[in-house]
């Protein structure tokens, strides 16, 4: 069986027995209906809130408006994307209510992000949001570094720091827009998860992207009942507390292509259940027959995080491990992961200031496990070219980077063996503990030594260009 798999720029092929099973996002199993009138959709759930009354009597003349949207890594950019779709239908709402514009703000929740830039923010907004806001400069990046835009909320009950942007604390109305999509670090992305890492710190975020938390038995396979996922609940419900009032949430449910199955709107602890019950019917795929012991798939240049995530060894370890997250389910214990990447020594610098520095300490001083890296967060995370890069140059945290070496290390606590085919510099892949191989067809031979001359085989050749489900065996049933 011949098969294309993401590699660098283009495609690398794999010659694989042909008893390997093909897994394609919403073409192997078909995704739910998506919603046609999509503009009707929304409207009325906007209009009929779960859990707390309608924007037209939470707010009214001299209302200050904080509309916060989620940046380029989710969601889409197509006409009729949630953002293009629910923003203008909110703006309308808070006009007849009386709310003048000159008291609205539109916020990207970037949180450790790089923050996205003029022509992004206006891909995602559409042009005419885009133009009726950022010329009077009521479209803003948020800044966790930005100590005078943020307020110190001590703690959760759980003693998780809790520091937030401060225009939305100030507000009389914030509108969380968000995506119920399937995400490998708790679940899913909106509700809560939207607030509290998009909005926030470092030092927020150190309370959940940590080993202690995401190396957990509840943290894989992925669910919505891990500690992780409650620490989002937490931190969200301790901000609506302190503020003495709720977050709006306006959530689509999206399928394989970013096109909206559903959507829900209202208070978060309420709505997000139900978002989540919807989005359960296309996210988790009761599929399988048989356990896996070996996984194939390739990794672009260029996905989700940004350019250089498939060649950043760093990335490469934790877009692996966010594999095995989704689909644990259907692995063996003993199984391998063979992944195509060109791996050549491009960590993109300019966008990932801190990665490459964070990868050289990992090769000394008695840094033999990626978890032993955590002690360096802080150390990295006050370093001032680092955050000037994020805060003026487009740069991402330097904190981001070890969220990502925490999730690095499930792939090694998860698998027998991981290579790492078609790298130019095999080097930068063996020091994240990886083996290298030439092509498919050399690494699936030596991996017979760990699972055996007849291993079952999972190839997922769309793995990057399309948004993954989270496979199930095919008798089993979703609780979480």
């Amino acid at each position: 069986m011949k098969l294309e798999f993401e590699y660098g720029h283009g495609t690398m092929e794999a010659n694989l027995p042909d008893n390997t099973d093909v897994f394609i996002p919403g073409v192997t199993v078909k995704d739910p209906d998506f919603i046609e009138d999509i503009h009707t959709a929304t409207k009325e759930s906007i209009l009929n809130p779960i859990g707390m009354d309608p924007i037209s009597k939470l707010v009214k003349k001299g209302s200050k408006v904080v509309i916060v949207f989620p940046d380029r890594v989710k969601g889409g950019t197509q006409e009729t994307a949630h953002r293009k779709v629910s923003i203008p239908i909110i703006l309308d709402e808070c006009y007849k209510a009386g709310v003048e514009k000159k008291d609205i703000k539109l916020i990207c929740s970037n949180g450790l992000h790089r923050k996205n830039k003029k022509h992004e923010i206006r891909e995602i907004l559409g042009d005419e949001v885009f133009f009726e806001f950022w010329r009077s400069g009521q479209i803003a990046n948020h800044d966790s570094e930005d100590w005078d835009n943020l307020v110190d909320l001590g703690y959760t009950e759980a003693h998780d720091r809790v520091i937030m942007n401060k225009d939305v604390y100030e507000s009389d109305l914030t509108v969380l827009i968000g995506h119920t999509q399937g995400n490998p670090y708790g679940g899913y992305s909106g509700g809560y998860k939207h607030c509290s890492t998009g909005l926030t710190h470092w030092k927020s975020i150190a309370g959940h992207h940590v080993p202690h938390v995401m190396h957990r038995n509840d943290f894989v396979p992925v669910n919505g009942k891990s500690l992780m996922r409650r620490k989002f609940d937490e931190i969200g419900q301790h901000m609506e507390k302190c503020m003495n009032k709720k977050f709006f949430i306006c959530d689509a449910v999206l399928d394989t292509k970013s096109r909206q199955i559903a959507v829900f709107s209202g208070y978060g602890k309420e709505m997000q259940p139900e978002s989540w019950k919807e989005a359960d019917k296309r996210t988790y795929v009761p599929w399988a027959e048989k356990k896996y012991d070996v996984m194939v798939f390739g990794m672009p240049q260029f996905f989700h995080y940004g350019n250089g995530m498939g060649t950043n060894p760093i990335f490469m370890l934790q877009a692996i491990s966010a594999q095995i997250i989704r689909h644990k389910r259907v692995l063996s214990d003993n199984c391998v992961v063979i992944c195509a990447s060109t791996c050549n020594g491009y960590f993109h610098d300019e966008e990932f200031p801190a990665y490459r520095e964070v990868y050289n300490m990992f090769q000394k001083d008695f840094n033999n496990q990626l978890p032993d890296l955590e002690k360096y967060g802080e150390y990295l995370s006050h370093n001032e070219e680092y955050i000037k890069k994020y805060r003026f140059a487009y740069g991402y945290h330097p904190y981001h980077a070890f969220s990502m070496i925490s999730c690095g290390h499930i792939a090694e606590k998860n698998t027998a063996a991981i290579y790492i085919v078609g790298a130019h510099e095999p080097g930068y892949a063996r020091g994240m503990g990886m083996k290298t191989r030439a092509s498919f067809e050399e690494a699936l031979e030596d991996a017979k030594k760990y699972v055996g001359d007849k291993p079952n085989i999972l190839a997922l050749p769309m793995t990057f260009k399309l948004s993954s489900a989270h496979l199930m065996m095919k008798d089993e049933v979703y609780t979480g």
